[in-house]
């Protein structure tokens, strides 16, 4: 099943939204250190295999119980955003490790698991995406050349950082004349398999500055 997101595209800006396709099984990756020496919990979770900029939760920690999911399992509140510092350390750059009255965690002891789902391997892939004023309505923008001058829309594929990153220039966003519409986002993979992964409304609001 897609992800339901609604886009907001600001006339007369750069359009930028950074994807990144999870799918099963689920990774799991022993913790053996955790430091806050440097503000965030930094973790040292030996050939960890994270994307930078990839989600995940922290599970089983003993001592710095603080840092561990709030469910089992994890949903999508618990998940946060790994810093990939190298091939062994993370760090969860969005992670404030202190309770309310601003009490610092306590010590890390022992165990723990980062988990995160499996990124898709992405190459052969490419992308497609349609923006039209309802579902099989007309259309608005495409990332198809055959579809020109609506062709506004660029999708490129990052295997290496597992990233799908849709823009739209700035010089597009402010000739759009239409204030909304529904889109939907396709992977096509190289034997002709066709993936929606993103889907939802658009709206187009005005710049103030100019």
């Amino acid at each position: 099943m897609a992800d339901s997101k609604d886009l907001e595209i600001k006339q007369g800006k750069t359009y930028s939204l950074v994807l990144r396709w999870e799918t099963e099984p689920i990774v799991y990756k022993a913790i053996t250190a955790i430091s806050l020496a440097n503000g965030a919990p930094r973790l040292t979770v030996t050939g960890h295999g994270t994307p930078n900029g990839w989600r995940g939760a922290v599970t089983r920690v003993k001592g710095m119980t603080q840092i561990n999911a709030k469910n089992s399992p994890p949903r999508a509140s618990d998940f946060v955003t790994a810093t990939v510092i190298d091939a062994n350390t993370i760090e969860l750059n969005s992670v404030t490790p202190c309770d309310d009255s601003g009490t610092e965690w306590s010590d890390y002891t022992s165990g723990g698991f980062w988990q995160f789902n499996t990124p898709v391997d992405l190459a052969g892939y490419t992308a497609r995406m349609k923006i039209k004023d309802k579902i099989g309505g007309t259309l608005l923008a495409s990332t198809e050349a055959g579809d020109s001058p609506l062709n506004i829309l660029s999708i490129a594929i990052d295997n290496a950082g597992k990233t799908i990153t849709l823009s739209i220039a700035a010089t597009a966003t402010d000739d759009i004349a239409w204030a909304k519409g529904v889109y939907d986002l396709e992977m096509v993979s190289g034997t002709g398999v066709v993936t929606t992964i993103l889907s939802g409304k658009v709206t187009v609001t005005k710049e103030v500055t100019t």
